[in-house]
């Protein structure tokens, strides 16, 4: 310490207090959250075969929060689907859960069991949109029932909550997902009616939809409303119909459509960090195929 002058030795003493202070200097800096998972598929639980039975024994093993991308109960979303088919295998993650709703909950009036089973964690009865913040990201959950709730195009109740919720989240990142595909190379194909809801996401940003309906797998590069490559701004869409109803064969190729899986049951694990995410297509036991990779939110 000898020939240091006495002020230089003053300002290190200081600058060290300085950086040690709560709230000040680089603890002041907010760290971001860990990464965290969400899990899940659709077109899910049947009482005629054990599929699902399968994806749920997935499930056990990945933590995280569960979404369903609807036809949760088949074949009609009734009581006694719910209480014998659904909750014996993913109904035990039942706490975890943020579902939607699919076409054939729609089966039993106004998705009522539906509703009834999910609770609260299904949005307010007939609508079955809402939103919620996961980690760094910001989720959306939408009924693209569109017959059931009125539509889901300009002045619909949903569209005119959307355009709310992501004008107030506007989040690095975010997340949609709902149970009909807006864009699909097997049996149901695109989806005109989710146009308007994908231009709302698409202008403000968001990152990832989520879909089932059509039982396979299906990735799609980042594209627009109309289905045009985009790699700025584009959605990534993912089809995963593949949680235990029967799986289906893809017919006419969509463009953008990456990859594609019609003979594996299983769930897609999203782990969402700030700034990105990853991708697993996880297959049920005894299954081979996988779908892994890496994106940077826009």
């Amino acid at each position: 310490m000898h020939g240091l002058p006495l002020t230089f030795l003053r300002r290190i003493i200081l600058g060290a207090m300085f950086f040690a202070m709560p709230g000040i200097g680089w603890a002041a800096t907010p760290a971001s959250d860990p990464p965290v998972t969400l899990v899940g598929a659709g077109d899910i639980a049947s009482c005629y075969d054990d599929h699902d039975e399968a994806t749920a024994a997935l499930l056990d093993d990945i933590e995280g929060t569960v979404f369903t991308l609807g036809d949760n109960a088949y074949d009609n979303g009734s009581q006694f689907e719910f209480a014998h088919c659904y909750d014996p295998t993913w109904g035990r993650h039942l706490e975890r859960t943020r579902p939607v709703p699919g076409n054939h909950d729609y089966r039993t009036e106004d998705a009522g069991e539906y509703f009834a089973y999910f609770g609260d964690r299904a949005g307010d009865i007939g609508e079955g949109w809402y939103a919620y913040d996961l980690g760094e990201w910001h989720v959306v959950a939408l009924n693209s029932n569109c017959n059931e709730i009125g539509g889901c195009g300009d002045g619909s109740a949903q569209l005119a909550w959307l355009q709310a919720d992501l004008a107030t989240h506007p989040a690095a990142c975010t997340l949609a997902y709902m149970h009909h595909p807006r864009f699909s190379s097997a049996g149901h194909e695109n989806d005109v009616d989710l146009t308007a809801i994908w231009t709302l996401l698409y202008e403000h940003g968001v990152d990832v939809v989520l879909a089932g309906h059509d039982h396979t797998y299906e990735r799609f590069g980042p594209q627009d409303p109309n289905g045009n490559a985009d790699a700025e701004q584009g959605i990534v869409q993912f089809v995963v119909g593949t949680g235990g109803a029967n799986l289906r064969e893809f017919e006419e190729i969509k463009p953008n459509s990456v990859v594609r899986e019609s003979d594996t049951f299983g769930v897609l694990r999203l782990t969402l960090a700030a700034g990105g995410y990853d991708w697993e297509f996880v297959p049920v036991a005894g299954e081979t195929f996988t779908d892994t990779g890496s994106a940077h939110c826009h």
